[in-house]
């Protein structure tokens, strides 16, 4: 009997490193998750440990079955020798991101992304994004950035830095103004953002989660709360006049606040937009970055393997 080979997942956040094997299908065979914050070895260990538990789970879901391709989604832009943009994850900006996975699995294709445009490939493939052309994913967690999906793929950019729209200017005081000596959308419309602007403004330590909770009985909290959609659905809409998306996908963990959020940035596509998009939760709220991932990993073993292996 022929084993069937697998495919591995990584995603590296900045509190976690989830891991996943699947068929060739995508279908996950087993997944496991550890803390990616270490009190000593930093960056470097947390890419350790993060293999170290891949090869762990392959051991005990994949014993005898081979590895076929690897796909690893990351915050900040991933290159062989370097992580662009990832200041919130000390010393992981340093790390050669590409080589360390390559070595960790010798011989097997490797295919890198940015975790949002990840999260998107997961949407294209099997979630909300599939047969969108051209589409958007909206990622709304302890960051912001958007990926653009057209012609059946995720578009990448120039540098692998398309979408990052947490560096948009904000207004026209911002023109001429490098991204240190103002403020970036980022540090205004993100989780980690309301959390920090709630914590100040309320008067005790909140998360984003709870600014929203707040905000239904307390009128302090529903102004932040107004302030974030209005910002957020300003950049929106703008990106929807220049793309003309046919649908919007919204992932991240301020997705659970979707009964919040959707009524503003409905009401700002409908109008400005001159042909408004379809606008939904994705199929993968939470999880799209290790499922894209799993995608990566299953168009790295098909350039291998061939569409044979895949009918």
């Amino acid at each position: 009997m022929v084993s069937t080979p697998v495919v591995l997942g990584l995603d590296f956040g900045g509190t976690k490193i989830a891991v996943a094997v699947g068929d060739l299908s995508g279908r996950r065979l087993g997944a496991t998750t550890i803390d990616s914050r270490v009190e000593s070895g930093g960056a470097a260990e947390a890419m350790a440990r993060g293999i170290a538990a891949a090869h762990g789970l392959l051991a005990e879901v994949a014993p005898d079955q081979q590895l076929a391709g690897v796909g690893a989604a990351t915050l900040g832009i991933p290159y062989d020798d370097r992580v662009e943009l990832a200041p919130t994850f000390p010393g992981w900006g340093e790390l050669p991101f590409g080589r360390l996975i390559r070595d960790g699995f010798p011989g097997v294709p490797v295919r890198l992304a940015t975790d949002v445009k990840a999260a998107a490939e997961a949407e294209l493939r099997w979630g909300a994004l599939a047969g969108s052309d051209p589409g958007l994913y909206l990622n709304l967690g302890t960051g912001l950035a958007i990926a653009i999906v057209a012609g059946g793929t995720v578009i990448t950019g120039a540098h692998g830095a398309s979408g990052e729209i947490g560096y948009n200017l904000r207004s026209p005081a911002d023109v001429y103004v490098g991204p240190d000596e103002r403020t970036i959308l980022e540090h205004v419309v993100s989780g980690q953002a309301l959390e920090t602007t709630g914590s100040a403004r309320l008067g005790r330590p909140v998360t984003a989660a709870d600014v929203f909770t707040m905000a239904r009985t307390q009128l302090d909290a529903a102004v932040l709360t107004d302030e974030f959609v209005r910002e957020l659905a300003a950049h929106l809409a703008n990106l929807a006049i220049a793309i003309d998306p046919d649908r919007i996908v919204v992932g991240g963990g301020l997705v659970r606040s979707w009964d919040q959020l959707e009524p503003g940035l409905r009401r700002a596509l409908d109008a400005a937009v001159p042909f408004p998009p379809e606008l939904s939760v994705a199929r993968f709220p939470s999880d799209a970055p290790l499922i894209g991932a799993l995608a990566l990993g299953v168009e790295a073993a098909g350039a291998v393997l061939g569409a044979e292996a895949f009918a």
